[in-house]
């Protein structure tokens, strides 16, 4: 990866991610995290199809498919992560990390979707786990 002079320092970056987190804690008395609200998403995107379905699911009682201010921290991610692309002169449309296309070539689509589902599954495993 070229590092351009105007990139932002990872350490920079992670120290100001750890105040934002500490801020969070002190000032509304809440964690952030993000896994809740792709729970949340999958539910608004069942009440479109079958609302009445979802009142029948015992965790979707229990975390209600809405938009609350962690859902709204999740897109402010994204915002917030093209905006600092774009701002550093790093931001690029791509379909294959050169580091994969290196090591297993261009060729394998197949490998990349069952790599791609099995890290999902093991992250939103883990952040389930955590209840995060």
């Amino acid at each position: 990866m070229n590092r351009d002079s105007t990139a932002w320092s990872p350490y920079l970056a992670g120290g100001l991610a750890g105040l934002v987190g500490v801020f969070s804690v002190l000032i509304a008395g809440q964690y952030f995290g993000a896994s809740t609200s792709f729970v949340r998403t999958a539910g608004l995107i069942e009440q479109l199809f079958g609302p009445e379905r979802l009142a029948q699911m015992d965790y979707f009682v229990k975390v209600a498919p809405k938009i609350d201010w962690q859902w709204m921290f999740v897109v402010g991610i994204l915002i917030g992560a093209f905006v600092a692309a774009r701002t550093s002169g790093s931001f690029k449309l791509q379909m294959l990390p050169d580091m994969w296309a290196a090591r297993f070539g261009t060729n394998s689509i197949g490998l990349r979707a069952v790599v791609a589902f099995i890290g999902g599954v093991v992250a939103m495993f883990g952040a389930r786990l955590a209840d995060g």
